[in-house]
């Protein structure tokens, strides 16, 4: 008996893993993609899809009436000329920044709160109210703060000369914006602001199901 049980237990665990392993062979993101890994806040987090057949949507996404305005249906695209994004093109950039190219930014343009509850991993908050100060509900209302001068320049890659006052946006990233789905609006309030200024639209992209087209689908997490 002593000598089965060892056996039996190096047994029930391979039984497991197999398991396992076919679980996840089951639930890829796509056929030939089971997992994209990023780097959040430092350390590697593996993006794939959940494993539990039984999960169902977060609580705070199951909400379907928040009022409009503010919270109206977002158009499919945010202005001329930038290019709304699904799960897959948000992916395929997050893995390009994971082999190096700095030139990438997916911005969460929630506000901090929001961000606590789980935001996409490899992505960087810049809340939407540094790019735009809402003074009536609306969401519209730009701001030519200090905070935006700070972001267009430290965070952005924009350039601005200082005798006129001109922006530069040959070394501008391109940049993929999201918040929390199709009715909200404030990535792409963002987004029009930085168009007003003259943000080249080639390099705005808009990830228009945010975060609850990304639990729909099982997709990882990461909170603060």
């Amino acid at each position: 008996m002593q000598l089965k049980t060892p056996l039996a237990a190096a047994m029930l665990i391979v039984c497991f893993a197999a398991a396992s392993n076919a679980l996840a062979a089951e639930n890829k993101i796509t056929p030939t993609l089971e997992s994209v890994d990023v780097i959040h806040n430092g350390a590697t987090v593996t993006i794939q899809r959940g494993h539990d057949r039984h999960a169902t949507l977060p609580e705070i996404f199951q909400k379907t009436d928040r009022g409009c305005p503010p919270f109206c249906v977002e158009p499919m695209l945010a202005a001329p000329g930038i290019e709304t994004v699904g799960e897959l093109e948000v992916l395929d950039y997050l893995h390009r920044i994971n082999q190096g190219e700095s030139d990438i930014l997916i911005v969460d343009s929630r506000t901090p709160d929001w961000v606590m509850r789980g935001t996409i991993p490899g992505s960087v908050n810049i809340p939407w109210n540094k790019i735009n100060r809402d003074t009536a509900g609306t969401f519209e209302t730009p701001t030519e703060s200090d905070s935006f001068h700070h972001i267009l320049e430290d965070e952005f890659g924009v350039n601005r000369n200082a005798a006129t006052g001109a922006w530069n946006f040959s070394n501008a990233k391109t940049l993929v914006l999201f918040c929390n789905g199709i009715w909200c609006p404030q990535s792409t309030a963002n987004l029009k602001t930085l168009v007003g200024i003259g943000y080249p639209v080639h390099k705005l992209k808009w990830y228009r199901g945010g975060m609850q087209d990304w639990v729909s689908v099982g997709l990882t997490t990461v909170t603060p």
